[in-house]
C-alpha cells in the first residue's frame, strides 16, 4: 500500500484537513512531518468544527493512528489543552505517537519570537509569535531540545544552560527583556514528562514498519509550499520544509516510499502574513471571497488577503512536489460572481512570465495577467457527481486542470464533511 504526501499547494489555508479526512476510512497513519501550532486547519464532522494546530487531522478518524513526526517542533503545554479538549468532545486520543527526536518548544522561544519580529519594524515577516522559527533555528544551530531530553534531567539542564547562557545576553542587553531563570524552564518541562512518555516512540521505526506491513500511511504538511523555506517567497516563509521533500526528512521514510502526491488549491488564493502576492485583491472582490469563504486565520483570527487563483503558483507547485493530483476547494465561494478571472502569467516591467520568476524582487513587482470565465449563480453545495455542477463550474474546473500540471481529482463545493465531488481515486 502507498505511502501518500498532502500538501498545501498556494501559502496554507487550503483545506488540508478536508483532504486527509476524505481518505480517512483507507488510511491507517497520518503523519504530521513539519511545522507546529503556527498554523491550524478547521475539520467539519457533521454540525461539529474541530479547529486542529498541533495535532495531524488524523486524531478524528476512528483506527487511525495519528503520528508526530521528528521534523515538528512541539509546544507541549499546546499539545496537552488541544488533546484535553478533544478528549472533553468524547474523541478518543490513546492513539498518539511523539517522535523522540522533534524539538520542543519552549518559553524563551516564544519570547524570541515575538520580541525579534517587534524590532524588525516594516520588515516584520508576519510570524504567529509561537516560537517556531527560534525553536528550529537552535535546531539547526545544534543547541535544541528535543522530546527525548525531558526525560533525562541532567541532559536537560545542560542543553537548557547552554542554550539560555547566549540568549539572555540577547534578551537584556539587546532587547531590554529580563533573563530567563534555567530553573524556570527546566522545572516546566520535567512536569510534562509523565503524561508525555507513554506517547513518545521511534516513529520512524513504526511508520517504516507500517509501511512493510502493507498499511497506508498518510503524510500531512503543515502550511504550504509557498511558504517552503527553500522554495517559498523567502524570507516571508515558515521555517520547516512544507513541500513533499520534507515529508522524508521529517518522518524518516526514504523518499522511494513515496507513491502519491496530492496538492491542495483553493478555486481562490488566500495567504495571511507579509510577503508578495500578485493576485491579491483590495476592493469588493477581494471582501467577497474573504465573507463567502470565512477567510480568517484558524490559529490567529486574522483576516486572510484575498486574490484570484494563480495558475503560474500552481504550475509551480505541481513541479517542486511533483504533484500527481490536484484537490480543488472551497469551489462555492465562487458561485455569485458574474465573472471569474485567473492569473495566466505575470508581466514584470513589460515582459511576460508563463512561470514564477526566480527574482524575488520580480515576484514583488509582478502584474497578474489574466484570462475570464463566466461565473454561476447555482447552489453547488448539494453537488456529489462532476455532471452535476452547472456547465460554467464544470469549464471552469477543466481550464485550471489544463493551467495547473497536474489533474483535479476531487473538488471540494461546500463546508461540510461529504461536500465533495469525486473525478478520480486519489489513492489510485
Amino acid at each position: 500500500m502507498p505511502a501518500v504526501v498532502i500538501i498545501g499547494a498556494q501559502w496554507g489555508d487550503e483545506g488540508k484537513g478536508k483532504a486527509t479526512d476524505l481518505l480517512s476510512s483507507r488510511i491507517d497513519y497520518v503523519v504530521k512531518f513539519n511545522g507546529g501550532n503556527n498554523a491550524g486547519h478547521t475539520v467539519v464532522i457533521g454540525d461539529q468544527k474541530y479547529a486542529l494546530h498541533l495535532l495531524p487531522s488524523g486524531i478524528l478518524s476512528p483506527g487511525v493512528t495519528p503520528v508526530i513526526g521528528n521534523g515538528v517542533v512541539v509546544d507541549i503545554e499546546v499539545l496537552f489543552d488541544e488533546l484535553d479538549a478533544l478528549i472533553a468532545r468524547g474523541i478518543d486520543v490513546s492513539r498518539l505517537r511523539v517522535s523522540a527526536n522533534a524539538h520542543v518548544i519552549t518559553h524563551y522561544h516564544r519570547t524570541l519570537d515575538k520580541v525579534t519580529e517587534r524590532f524588525l519594524g516594516k520588515r516584520q515577516i508576519g510570524t504567529t509569535g509561537r516560537g517556531i522559527g527560534p525553536t528550529y533555528a537552535d535546531k539547526i544551530n545544534r543547541v535544541g531540545i528535543r522530546v527525548q531530553d525531558i526525560f533525562d534531567e541532567g541532559i536537560l539542564r545542560q542543553k537548557v544552560e547552554a542554550a539560555l547562557d547566549q540568549k539572555n545576553h540577547l534578551l537584556v542587553k539587546i532587547y531590554n527583556r529580563r533573563a530567563i531563570e534555567v530553573d524556570e524552564v527546566v522545572e516546566s518541562l520535567l512536569s510534562y514528562a509523565e503524561r508525555l512518555k507513554p506517547m513518545v516512540a521511534d516513529t520512524a521505526l513504526e511508520i517504516h514498519q507500517a509501511l512493510e506491513a502493507d498499511k497506508t500511511v498518510l503524510f500531512e504538511a503543515g502550511q504550504a509550499t509557498m511558504l517552503d523555506v527553500d522554495h517559498g517567497t523567502y524570507p516571508f516563509v515558515t521555517s520547516s520544509s512544507a513541500t513533499a521533500g520534507g515529508a522524508s526528512t521529517g518522518s524518516g521514510i526514504g523518499p522511494g516510499r513515496i507513491e502519491r502526491v496530492i496538492g491542495i488549491v483553493k478555486a481562490y488564493t488566500t495567504r495571511v502574513g507579509a510577503g508578495p502576492f500578485p493576485t491579491e485583491l483590495f476592493d469588493a472582490s477581494g471582501e467577497f471571497l474573504r465573507a463567502n469563504g470565512f477567510e480568517f486565520g484558524t490559529t490567529t483570527g486574522r483576516p486572510r488577503r484575498c486574490g484570484w487563483y494563480d495558475a503560474p503558483i500552481a504550475r509551480y507547485t505541481a513541479r517542486i512536489n511533483g504533484v500527481t493530483d490536484f484537490v480543488l476547494t472551497k469551489l462555492d465561494v465562487l458561485t455569485g460572481l458574474e465573472t471569474i478571472p485567473v492569473c495566466v502569467a505575470y508581466d514584470v516591467d513589460g515582459v511576460r512570465h508563463d512561470e514564477v520568476p526566480v527574482s524575488q524582487s520580480d515576484f514583488h513587482h509582478a502584474t497578474p495577467i489574466y484570462e475570464e470565465f463566466p461565473g454561476w449563480s447555482e447552489d453547488i453545495t448539494g453537488a456529489r457527481e462532476f455532471d452535476d455542477l452547472p456547465k460554467a463550474a464544470r469549464d471552469y474546473v477543466l481550464a485550471v486542470e489544463a493551467m495547473s500540471g497536474a489533474r483535479i481529482s476531487a473538488i471540494g463545493v461546500g463546508p461540510g464533511r461529504d461536500a465533495i465531488v469525486q473525478r478520480h481515486d486519489l489513492l489510485g
